[in-house]
């Protein structure tokens, strides 16, 4: 009869099949230099490659700031996971049954689940209000303005909070505490003490996560000057307002069907396009676009092709233009964006990371106004034609130009063009481009290439500053440390992993960080007997949720492979020569604090006196180490 997996036996099995180079590429643009892979760190903004993934040693590194770790490690950092949420994923991925895992963590999975039921529980409460309430009349007949009737109300689970200031707090009391109830974001503590409902006279808009779990709600007002217009959740435990997307449970496998995703301003604007058919449609939920955002559309995007479709006010254009940049800082340094929809970007040997488009509907109308009125087909087609976000950005300043203009007139448009024209980083694109404005506004095109050199001259003359890969400083008992401790990981015999668990024992470690980790080995290395990748996967695991600890095992890793291969004496000079380190940096701090003892003392008393000999002789006597 075959026994039973355990968690940790299914850990063990998740790891051996995945693969990290697999994983690192759905994300990182990578190129094979020598025995690594190497491409721009996705968690943090740079244009030199120094995010390196060692396959033979099964890790990332970046050199840049510091991150690293193994493949799960990596999933939990790009997705802004727990260890046991990516575990969770990675078992339904493999088709793996993962058995209950009694951990650590257990009260704070507990308090998440009891803050998940109560959001579960409200939204339902929300939708009867809706549903049943007299006093939720206004908001129905607001939706139904709006084309939202009883099947669409039902599909997204919209609700109604009540008038009263403690609605939620009684209904829930029961099975409930307060405490739950504030980390749900429902309610809210008074200076008095008391708890008053978050949420009151408002249309109730459940917010879920990608596995479909309300974590938090949009509150959209009813009355006429009732303030906030849309009051939402603040963050919890289980929700980040900069990490999630609203409809991204609907839109996340449609995205991956047809490779792309409409951003629009709203949740109504998502509302309207999903229940008329275009799923794969997101909006932010009451805050700007940010990095984690456009990270999680990457998850499901390949090619990553993102259509915004913001209003067409002046805000919605400053709301595009500010997406827009937090795109390009996503994927700054993969490579450069599609800027030209003709075979001229062919000639390029860059592979664009990313494609921006920008829908802005005829009738100056926002998309939920537009597909009420054309109807969700016209609004596809429209789509369809969306100009690349270079093309939107140059027809947004050409858009008030008329034959009539003077020369100056032209100039200042030239002057607000020149600076998207300069980024295209293709010569024959931009000459292309070159054309059409000169053809648009009957400038001569010399003319126009002429004043994009004096510009790219004089940046040239301009002194850049030079990146450098940010490196910690070490001092040499801090080295010698993490030289000890990666011993361990060398694959060297049994004889030189025994020596090093006797010699080692009383060492005494000063770094916080390196201590816990030389007792993790030490209770560690006697389970696994001297296997380094069990032993690896092992500090992993047991550190899931500490980055720092998580870089050091990396770095240690690393640091190992300049003393593989050593015969046994070398092996055991190297321990000692790190252990002495150790043991002299000890020394000199002893050294100083007793000195300074020494200068407090008084001479006249007779204790001291023997006191300050016993201090000179210690000084005097360096213990011989090693031998």
């Amino acid at each position: 009869m075959t026994a039973e997996k355990t968690y940790t036996d299914v850990i063990d099995e998740i790891r051996s099949r995945l693969d990290i180079l697999d994983v690192v590429q759905s994300r990182v643009v990578l190129k094979k230099k020598g025995n690594n892979y190497w491409g721009c760190c996705p968690f943090h903004n740079e244009k030199t490659p120094s995010f390196c993934v060692n396959v033979q040693k099964g890790i990332f590194k970046c050199f840049g700031c510091g991150e690293g770790g193994d493949a799960i490690s990596f999933l939990m950092k790009i997705n802004n996971q727990s260890f046991n949420d990516v575990i969770k994923d990675l078992a339904v991925q493999f088709g793996i049954e993962l058995p209950s895992y009694s951990g650590n963590t257990k009260s704070a999975s507990d308090e998440k689940q009891k803050v998940k039921d109560l959001l579960k529980q409200v939204c339902e409460y929300y939708n009867k209000n809706l549903l049943e309430k007299t006093e939720a009349k206004k908001a129905v007949i607001y939706l139904e303005k709006r084309g939202i009737n009883i099947d669409i109300i039902n599909e997204y689970k919209l609700g109604y909070s009540e008038k009263s200031y403690n609605d939620i707090v009684n209904h829930f009391k029961s099975e409930y505490t307060p405490d739950i109830m504030e980390k749900a974001g429902l309610i809210i503590k008074t200076e008095k003490g008391d708890y008053i409902d978050r949420f009151r006279h408002r249309i109730m808009i459940p917010i879920r996560d990608e596995k479909g779990d309300v974590i938090a709600f949009g509150a959209r007002a009813i009355e006429d000057g009732q303030n906030p217009k849309y009051l939402n959740s603040p963050d919890t435990i289980l929700y980040n307002k900069s990490r999630i997307l609203y409809g991204i449970n609907v839109a996340k496998d449609k995205m991956i069907e047809e490779d792309y995703v409409v951003i629009m301003e709203g949740y109504f604007d998502v509302i309207s396009a999903q229940a008329a058919g275009l799923k794969n449609t997101v909006a932010s939920c009451g805050t700007a676009l940010t990095v984690d955002h456009i990270r999680l559309i990457a998850k499901y995007s390949k090619s990553r092709k993102i259509y915004l479709a913001f209003d067409t006010d002046e805000a919605g254009l400053k709301a595009t233009q500010r997406s827009t940049e937090v795109i390009k800082e996503a994927f700054s340094g993969l490579g450069n964006l599609k800027i030209f929809d003709q075979t001229y970007s062919s000639l390029s040997d860059d592979k664009y990371t990313c494609e921006i488009r920008v829908i802005a509907p005829l009738g100056s109308k926002d998309p939920d106004e537009y597909i009420r009125e054309f109807g969700i087909e016209a609004y596809k087609k429209y789509i369809k034609k969306a100009p690349l976000l270079l093309d939107f950005e140059i027809n947004q300043i050409l858009k008030d130009y008329n034959s009539n203009f003077s020369p100056t007139d032209k100039l200042k448009l030239v002057k607000k063009i020149m600076p998207l024209i300069e980024e295209i980083p293709n010569n024959i694109v931009q000459n292309e481009y070159i054309k059409i404005i000169s053809d648009k506004i009957d400038v001569d095109e010399k003319a126009l290439i002429r004043e994009i050199n004096k510009v790219k001259m004089s940046q040239n003359l301009v002194e850049k500053p030079i990146d450098r890969i940010v490196t910690k400083s070490l001092n040499y008992c801090e080295k010698a440390q993490k030289n000890l401790l990666c011993l361990f990981l060398t694959g060297g015999s049994n004889t030189d992993v025994n020596y090093l668990k006797e010699v080692i024992k009383n060492v005494k470690f000063i770094d916080k960080n390196l201590i816990i980790i030389k007792e993790a080995i030490d209770k560690l290395s006697y389970r696994i007997n001297n296997d380094v990748e069990k032993l690896i996967d092992a500090l992993y695991t047991q550190f899931a949720e500490d980055n720092e600890l998580k870089d050091i095992i990396t770095d240690l890793i690393y640091i190992a492979d300049s003393f593989k291969n050593l015969s046994e004496r070398d092996f055991k000079a190297a321990v000692w020569d790190n252990i002495n380190s150790i043991q002299q940096y000890n020394f000199n701090c002893e050294k100083h604090e007793l000195m300074s003892k020494y200068k407090q003392l008084d001479d006249d008393d007779i204790e001291s006196m023997q006191y300050q000999m016993q201090v000179r002789e210690r000084i005097r006597n360096k213990h011989k180490i090693g031998e």
